[in-house]
C-alpha cells in the first residue's frame, strides 16, 4: 500500500513557480504606467555632489528628480540621466535662488505647462539633446529673467507662435538640429520680436523658405546673430544678395560658416552649391558691392552707424578728420547714433567715419557721401525745358507746312476770278513777259504767238531788290473776297509764262 507523498504539497508550489514569475513579469509594466515609481531623496554621498549652493548629479542614472532639494540651490545639474518627464511637481519647494538648470542628454519627451512655476529666477536653461517634439503655447512664460535657452538636438517640429512669449530678457536661443520647418519670424520682427534677443540659431533644420526681405531689414547687430546655415534652401539671386551682403559687412552669422551656407540648384538632381559662388556660375547673379550715399544740394541726409553690437557708444568724424561738435551747425548726432547732415553743399562730399565702442569689441564704419552740384528739382526743370523745346520745334514745322500749302490762293487760281496786277507790271524793271489780250485771243482761236516781248531786269535794280522778282512798290494785288471785279494793267495780258 503506497504511503502518502510527503513532498506533494511542496511540489505543487514548486510546479506553479514559473507561471507565477511569468505573471508577475507581465504585470510590472502596467503597474509602472498606472503609478509613478517612488522618488528617491537627494543623496549627496553617492549619486550627487553637493557643494555650497551647487547640486551636481550628472550620469547618476536618475529616472526622476531627487526629493528634498536645498532651497538655496543656485545651480542644479541633472544632465546625462534618464529623466523622461518634467512635471509640475518635480520640486516640492520654491527654488527662488536657482539661476542655472541643466537637463541635457536625458530622455525628456514632455514638459508640463507649470514645470517652471517654482524656478522663476532662472537665467540659464539647457534642454538640449532630448526627445522633445513640440513646444506648446506659453510654455516658458514664467521665466521672465531667462537669458539663455538651449533646445538644440531635439526632435522639435512644431513651435507655437506664443511658445516664447514672456521671455523679455532672453538673449540667446538655440534651435539648431531639429525638425523645424518654419522660420520663427515673430522672434526678430520689428514689433513682435524679443527686445533683448541677440542670437537666434535655426541652422540644420528643415526650413526651405526664408523671409529674405524681412531679414534684410534687420539691424546689423541682430543680423550678426541670426544663423541659418545648412538648410535646404532653393538657390536664387535674392538669397545670394542677403548672404553676400552680410559677408561684406563681416557678420559672424555668415563669416563663421561660409562653407555651410549652401543652396539647392534647380533640377532633378538638387545639387548643392555654395551661395557665395552664385555670381560666378549657374545663376550668374550680379556681384554685391558696397554702395555710397548719393545726395543733391540743399538736401538733408541721415547716415546710419549700423554696428554688429547693440548698446555701444558711437561718435562721428567728418571729412578732413573733423570731430562733430555743437559748433558745426550742418551735422548733428541723433539719439540712435546716426548722423544727420544738411543742408548739403558740394564741399560736404567725402568719407564720414563712425567709431563704435563697446564692452567686448570696438568697430569702425566708413560711409562715403557724394553730393551732386544740382538740386533734386533741377533734373525735372531740365526735363521740362527739353519737352518745351521739342513742342516748339513741332509747332514751327507745322506752321511752315501751313504757310506752304494752306496760304490764301492767288488770283490765277481763284475760281471765277482773273489775275490782278499793278499797272506798272510791264515796266522795264519787270522780269515777266506780258502778252497782249489780242494775241491771247488769237492763240485761243488756234494760232500761236507771233512774237514774245521780253523785258530784262537791270543789274543795278536787281541788286536793289535783293533777289525779288517784282520791285518793292509793284507787288501783285490779292483777290477781293466778295467782289467779282478785278483790276489790271491795260498793257498787261496776265497769266503769261515766264521766260528764263
Amino acid at each position: 500500500m503506497a504511503g502518502p507523498r510527503p513532498h506533494a504539497a511542496a511540489a505543487s508550489p514548486r510546479g506553479r513557480g514559473p507561471a507565477a514569475v511569468l505573471t508577475l513579469a507581465l504585470l510590472l509594466p502596467a503597474v509602472g504606467v498606472s503609478a509613478q515609481l517612488p522618488r528617491t531623496p537627494l543623496d549627496c554621498r553617492r549619486a550627487c555632489v553637493c557643494a555650497s549652493n551647487i547640486v551636481s548629479c550628472p550620469g547618476a542614472n536618475l529616472a526622476s528628480v531627487p526629493l528634498a532639494l536645498p532651497p538655496q540651490t543656485a545651480v542644479l545639474d541633472l544632465s546625462f540621466n534618464s529623466l523622461g518627464r518634467l512635471r509640475d511637481d518635480w520640486t516640492t519647494v520654491d527654488l527662488g535662488r536657482l539661476h542655472t538648470l541643466l537637463l541635457s542628454h536625458n530622455e525628456l519627451v514632455f514638459l508640463s505647462y507649470e514645470a517652471f512655476g517654482h524656478v522663476t529666477e532662472l537665467r540659464y536653461l539647457d534642454l538640449s539633446s532630448n526627445g522633445l517634439r513640440q513646444l506648446d503655447e506659453f510654455i516658458f512664460e514664467p521665466l521672465e529673467h531667462l537669458e539663455v535657452l538651449l533646445l538644440y538636438n531635439n526632435r522639435i517640429a512644431q513651435i507655437d507662435h506664443s511658445a516664447f512669449s514672456g521671455l523679455g530678457s532672453l538673449r540667446r536661443l538655440y534651435l539648431s538640429h531639429n525638425q523645424v520647418a518654419r522660420f520663427p519670424l515673430e522672434l526678430v520682427k520689428e514689433r513682435s520680436r524679443l527686445e533683448a534677443l541677440q542670437l537666434l540659431d535655426v541652422s540644420s533644420n528643415r526650413i526651405k523658405v526664408l523671409p529674405l526681405h524681412e531679414l534684410q531689414a534687420l539691424p546689423a547687430w541682430l543680423k550678426n546673430g541670426v544663423y541659418f546655415h545648412n538648410l535646404s534652401l532653393p538657390c536664387s539671386c535674392e538669397l545670394y544678395d542677403v548672404v553676400a551682403g552680410w559677408n561684406l559687412k563681416e557678420l559672424s552669422s555668415v563669416t563663421d560658416f561660409k562653407s555651410s551656407h549652401t543652396c539647392l540648384l534647380p533640377g532633378p538632381q538638387k545639387e548643392r552649391m555654395p551661395i557665395l559662388d552664385l555670381d560666378k556660375a549657374h545663376l550668374n547673379c550680379t556681384e554685391v558691392t558696397m554702395t555710397n550715399e548719393v545726395a543733391y544740394l540743399q538736401q538733408y541726409l541721415v547716415l546710419d552707424c549700423d554696428t554688429r553690437q547693440k548698446d555701444v557708444t558711437k561718435s562721428w568724424v567728418l571729412p578732413g578728420n573733423i570731430p562733430v561738435s555743437q559748433a558745426n551747425k550742418s551735422a548733428e548726432i541723433r539719439s540712435d547714433g546716426g548722423l544727420q547732415i544738411g543742408p548739403l553743399m558740394v564741399n560736404d562730399s567725402g568719407v564720414y567715419t563712425c567709431y563704435a565702442t563697446g564692452d567686448n569689441m570696438n568697430e569702425t564704419l566708413h560711409v562715403t557721401v557724394v553730393v551732386f552740384n544740382s538740386t533734386v528739382s533741377g533734373g525735372l526743370e531740365n526735363l521740362k525745358t527739353a519737352y518745351t523745346t521739342l513742342v516748339a520745334c513741332i509747332i514751327s514745322v507745322v506752321m511752315v507746312f501751313i504757310y506752304l500749302f494752306l496760304t490764301p490762293c492767288r488770283c490765277a487760281f481763284c475760281p471765277g476770278q482773273g489775275l490782278e496786277k499793278d499797272k506798272a507790271s510791264d515796266t522795264p524793271h519787270s522780269s515777266t513777259v506780258s502778252i497782249p489780250q489780242a494775241h491771247r485771243e488769237s492763240r485761243a482761236e488756234g494760232g500761236g504767238f507771233p512774237y514774245r516781248q521780253v523785258a530784262f531786269l537791270d543789274p543795278k535794280d536787281q541788286l536793289e531788290q535783293n533777289g525779288r522778282l517784282n520791285p518793292i512798290h509793284e507787288e501783285d494785288e490779292e483777290c477781293k473776297g466778295f467782289s467779282g471785279e478785278r483790276k489790271r494793267s491795260e498793257a498787261e495780258a496776265g497769266g503769261a509764262p515766264m521766260v528764263v
